[in-house]
């Protein structure tokens, strides 16, 4: 049997992280067992879905390094993959059910279906023994499908185990809407069916509805995949997560500045690991490895901290000259425009010492800005700290003093010169050399001050003392 997988993000907002975790999960038990990873857009939200979000969600995954092997944009043997262009298929699968009994019309108010919840409830009866419509005399309405009354639903989860859902617990739930729209269990079922999904990887959340797709399986004629519900996605206060722990979406972690391959390392332990120690590892290791089986099945706790730990490592485990590519995008997009090749030269010359201090690309944008602009703008609490004590002004006078008497403008000589600045005045590095780094860059936090004023170049550096210096009176 080959193995079948898919992923069906809907295009109504940006992709959720516990959605990439589980397409991952997907993509990479197809690549171990040499099968088929697909991609489906669930669009049936007509109101709601959008192109920008499909278009977001493709280029995320492509970012991320899942490529599909069937799906939109690459086609296939068991298209379409786009549900809006599957509707005439989904209102076949609807008449089929509804004249073979396994489905029926309803047209009663919300109001009148909740009255006869509450009467089954009250009297200790299955919703159903109310809300089904024997004499199915409506032609018209939504479309319920009908549950068996009789039996439990029972399957083997490959994650969970054994898993049992009573009869007793599943209303005759809609499958057919009125406005002439399929619910999510009929075109998801449906789908899976068409496009022989062996495998239904997806997030605990969608548990209660798998007694439904595989009762509608059944209904249609078909043999219902395996399943395997993924553990959820918990903030580090064990919720949710959700906005109020920090970014969420796939886009957001992608213009941050993170690398596919740290971000695809991370969320593979978000419930699986390689060997149990091993934390770092390659993509190729994760695939050669994966088993659903040992996915867990206890909540998985995204731990931003960790994430940018590791996103870190894997900065500065780059080469210089691939650092130096991958980050330009970044590094311009951060500075709103393009940089001149004489500029991307300067930055070259500091990108050994951006890449050892940044956790994300979108770092060094701020590292290297006081490079690209006329005048810096000073960190307000920078200034306050540092520049508004007694001592200042003398260092950056002779500072200045000293820089501009040098033959050479190099690292060593603007080194050298400044050390001499803290010999003449007496005072340490601290007091001496954190000033500048204030008058040069704008902030406490810079790129080592010797090489930046050295990258700077005299004129620009000087003109920062003395506008320091004018500041200061």
């Amino acid at each position: 049997m080959t193995v079948r997988v898919r992923i069906a993000p809907s295009p109504t907002g940006l992709v959720h992280v516990g959605n990439v975790r589980a397409a991952l999960f997907n993509w990479m038990f197809a690549r171990h067992h040499g099968g088929v990873f697909i991609l489906r857009i669930d669009d049936t939200d007509i109101e709601r879905s959008e192109q920008q979000y499909e278009d977001e969600i493709k280029a995320g995954f492509r970012w991320l390094g899942l490529d599909w092997d069937e799906g939109v944009d690459v086609g296939g043997a068991y298209g379409p993959y786009r549900q809006s262009d599957r509707m005439d298929r989904y209102r076949q699968v609807v008449d089929q059910l509804v004249e073979s009994g396994h489905a029926y019309y309803d047209d009663r108010s919300t109001e009148e279906l909740e009255a006869l919840r509450q009467k089954a409830q009250h009297e200790k009866r299955h919703p159903n023994h109310y809300i089904r419509r024997p004499d199915r005399e409506a032609t018209s309405g939504v479309v319920r499908f009908s549950v068996p009354q009789d039996a439990a639903v029972e399957f083997d989860d490959v994650i969970r185990g054994n898993v049992r859902f009573e009869a007793d617990v599943i209303d005759d739930f809609v499958i057919y809407r009125s406005n002439g729209t399929p619910t999510y269990h009929l075109a998801s079922t449906t789908d899976d069916l068409d496009h022989a999904i062996t495998h239904v990887i997806r997030g605990e959340d969608l548990l209660s509805s798998t007694p439904k797709h595989i009762l509608l399986s059944r209904a249609i004629g078909g043999t219902e995949p395996l399943y395997a519900h993924l553990p959820l996605i918990m903030g580090p206060d064990g919720k949710p997560l959700s906005k109020r722990h920090g970014p969420t979406s796939l886009k957001e972690f992608r213009d941050r500045g993170f690398l596919p391959e740290a971000f695809r390392n991370y969320l593979s332990l978000l419930g699986w690991s390689l060997d149990g120690d091993q934390t770092v590892f390659t993509t190729e290791e994760a695939i050669a490895a994966f088993e659903l089986s040992d996915v867990s099945k206890n909540p998985a706790v995204f731990d931003t901290t960790k994430l940018e730990w590791m996103n870190g490592e894997y900065i500065r485990a780059l080469s210089e000259s691939d650092f130096i590519e991958r980050v330009r995008p970044h590094v311009e997009s951060g500075l709103g425009r393009r940089l001149t090749e004489a500029e991307w030269a300067q930055f070259s010359q500091m990108a050994p010492l951006v890449q050892e201090r940044s956790k994300f690309f979108s770092d060094a944008a701020e590292q290297v800005r006081f490079l690209f602009t006329d005048e810096v703008d000073y960190d307000e609490a920078s200034w306050s700290k540092v520049m508004e004590k007694d001592g200042v002004v003398d260092v950056l006078r002779v500072s200045s003093e000293k820089l501009a008497g040098l033959e050479q403008f190099d690292h060593d000589a603007v080194e050298a010169a400044l050390r001499s600045m803290l010999e003449a005045l007496e005072i340490g590095a601290r007091k001496g050399l954190q000033p500048l780094r204030v008058a040069i860059t704008g902030s406490q936090v810079s790129p080592p001050l010797f090489e930046s004023i050295a990258v700077l170049g005299r004129e620009r550096s000087l003109a920062r003392l003395s506008r320091c210096l004018d500041r200061l009176g």
